[in-house]
């Protein structure tokens, strides 16, 4: 597949804005569009040109990617009115790098196939530092031969792409790293308030552990900002408490036990109850700082 390919992308939000700028830059000709256009104005001033809906985008691509908060809104951007199944030809390739439901995404891929538009699920992990570096993980799911055609696209935003298996799987593999995620912002959170309160400086105690058996991305990439007083996002609360939503729905559906995922969804939708929703994930310390009577950033 060659430069010559004309790429949409729909969706610019924290992730989906630096991707989409990555495919452009990558020597796309790129169609955007955004709910709120003043996103889709940015990448407009810096070569991409603009859609006017869904379905618009559609019609003057070969590949499509979506980028949207959940299940419902990306069922509405491919099937609804003047959604993208509106504009597609045979033969488009629709992509999304949502996390949503599994059900949900299996539903999209049949109504896809039935107008000849191939469907991938494409969720992707490493944060708003991945997407604008274009070091993301991509688990996706769906057909092999299309996503042969989209693997030189894929490429500009991911470094590592693994065809997981078929329509849905990509989503599955998205909830369980949404399972090791969540477990390692608590376990981070649990961890720094246990130095502080205990007596030891959680700095050096992060110096301490993270190069052995600790050692992991959260560790290496989030104390220093919460050392700092940082807690914006990154990847917010009520993303990380609506995918581990995802996680219990499907794990119910199956009769699959997650202690583990259900303890982190209750810490998560604390922190939403506490008006904490826009904050980082990582953010979950305040719910254990709250717990132990003691802040990380305390005398």
């Amino acid at each position: 597949m060659d430069k010559q390919m004309r790429i949409g992308y729909i969706g610019l939000g924290l992730m989906g804005k630096p991707m989409a700028r990555n495919i452009l830059r990558a020597g796309y000709e790129t169609v955007v569009y955004n709910r709120s256009r003043g996103k889709t104005l940015e990448l407009v001033s810096e070569g991409a040109k603009e859609g006017f809906s869904p379905a618009d985008v559609a019609g003057q691509v070969d590949m499509v990617f979506t980028n949207l908060p959940d299940s419902p809104d990306v069922l509405q951007v491919v099937t609804g009115e003047q959604g993208i199944l509106e504009g597609a030809q045979a033969g488009l390739i629709v992509i999304d790098n949502s996390t949503i439901k599994p059900a949900t995404t299996r539903e999209i891929y049949e109504l896809c196939k039935a107008q000849e538009v191939a469907f991938l699920d494409a969720p992707v992990s490493g944060g708003d530092i991945g997407a604008k570096n274009g070091t993301l993980a991509i688990m996706v799911g769906g057909e092999a031969e299309a996503l042969e055609k989209a693997l030189p696209v894929l490429n500009v935003l991911g470094k590592k792409i693994t065809h997981v298996g078929e329509a849905g799987a990509g989503q599955i593999a998205k909830a369980a790293n949404q399972i090791m995620v969540a477990a390692q912002m608590v376990a981070m959170g649990e961890l720094l308030i246990f130095a502080k309160k205990s007596g030891a400086d959680p700095k050096k105690v992060i110096e301490a552990i993270k190069g052995g058996a600790a050692q992991c991305w959260t560790l290496d990439v989030k104390p220093q900002r919460l050392f700092e007083g940082n807690r914006t996002p990154g990847f917010k609360a009520a993303m990380q408490a609506k995918d581990l939503a995802i996680v219990m729905e499907t794990a119910k559906a199956y009769g699959i036990a997650c202690p583990g995922a259900a303890i982190s969804a209750q810490l998560f939708n604390a922190m939403l109850a506490n008006g904490m929703s826009e904050l980082d994930n990582s953010a979950v310390i305040a719910m254990i700082e709250q717990l132990s009577g003691v802040g990380l950033l305390d005398d």
